[in-house]
């Protein structure tokens, strides 16, 4: 009763403080993924020193997510707190398809206000570093989606991996096929059943995977199981040889783009980028800084690519991404506080920032 009546009231909430259903907004869908939410609710429920409501929450818009936040301050990290902490207590109980479902949670889709509307990244750390590793799915129809979220798929498999899961799980995170940004029924190509246990986007077959079996193989190989992930994340230092820097920046090349590049333009691209991290230099080539904000650089280190910020990553598109992310957080603080610009510039800045990334 406590679960269906949470399930209710989120959606009530979202749809009070959203106001009237602006024009293109696309319909709710954080049950879609149910067996997701199912699994980490009992994992989180384990211990939960927060007082998060229920992982569904962390599926909102911010507005209705503050009713089921808890101690969570930072509504932009409610679904990375909820999925850590599943992820810590899962992992005390030994349970990896509990660490599993927490991995997949961090990766689901963010209801947002209309279709093609990304949503904002948290800028915190998690505290486990397989979760930190992970950013959730955008909203199909918005800019750059295809390469963000097949990229997310990728490093979700890779950490699936390294906890001794199956990495193919990681398909299970993708989200629909992307919604008619003129359509003004709002209803897009979601679905949104708390009562179907098996979970409506598997049932009704509205899932798009965002990558190939064999491209989750070959994004996963070398990577080996260590119990927790935590060896395994650490041991991609930099000691690394020349080889397998190049294996993976090759990887994540392919990653970025939207069709595969033929196998001469992938090896160039591959070399120069792994020549200019070895060389320390900065790989986030976006010069657009609004008020004076750049986008934070990006260098070789960490288990492959860190982020100014000290966030580290092995996919190089995620890491880039998330540069991006914190520009934008900044830009629009900047923005909010009489920068001389406006929040929709730092967007439409964010947007071309992204666009860099897979050209």
């Amino acid at each position: 009763m406590v679960r269906s009546m949470s399930a209710v009231l989120s959606v009530a909430v979202y749809l009070l403080l959203s106001g009237a259903a602006p024009i293109r907004r696309e319909v709710p869908q954080e049950h879609s993924h149910e067996p997701i939410l199912t699994s980490v609710r009992a994992s989180l429920n384990v211990n939960n020193p927060d007082g998060i409501v229920d992982p569904v929450f962390g599926l909102l818009g911010n507005a209705a997510a503050a009713a089921g936040a808890g101690k969570i301050t930072d509504l932009d990290c409610l679904q990375q707190a909820t999925a850590d902490q599943a992820f810590t207590n899962a992992k005390a109980a030994g349970d990896v398809e509990g660490m599993t479902n927490a991995l997949i949670f961090r990766a689901l889709e963010r209801n947002t206000g209309q279709v093609g509307l990304a949503s904002v990244l948290c800028t915190e750390t998690a505290t486990n570093p397989e979760i930190a590793a992970i950013s959730q799915h955008q909203d199909p129809a918005s800019s750059g989606a295809a390469a963000t979220n097949k990229a997310i798929v990728l490093e979700l498999a890779k950490q699936i991996a390294s906890i001794g899961g199956n990495p193919q799980d990681a398909l299970k995170s993708g989200t629909f096929a992307p919604g008619n940004l003129n359509d003004s029924t709002g209803k897009g190509n979601t679905c949104d059943d708390a009562n179907d246990p098996n979970g409506c986007i598997f049932t009704q077959n509205l899932l798009v995977e965002d990558a190939t079996a064999d491209e989750i193989t070959a994004a996963v190989a070398g990577v080996s199981a260590s119990g927790s992930g935590s060896d395994n994340a650490a041991s991609a230092s930099s000691s690394e040889t020349c080889e397998t820097a190049t294996v993976t920046v090759t990887v994540s090349a392919v990653a970025a783009a939207t069709t595969a590049p033929s196998a001469t333009t992938a090896n160039v691209a591959a070399a120069t980028t792994t020549a200019a991290a070895a060389a320390g230099g900065n790989l986030q080539t976006f010069t657009g800084a609004l008020g004076g904000i750049a986008a934070p650089a990006v260098t070789a280190g960490g288990r492959n690519f860190v982020v100014a910020n000290n966030d580290d990553f092995v996919n190089l598109a995620t890491a880039l991404g998330r540069s991006c992310d914190v520009q934008h957080n900044q830009c629009a603080d900047s923005a909010n506080s009489g920068g001389g610009f406006s929040v929709g510039q730092c967007d439409s800045q964010n947007t071309d920032c992204h666009a860099a990334i897979s050209s």
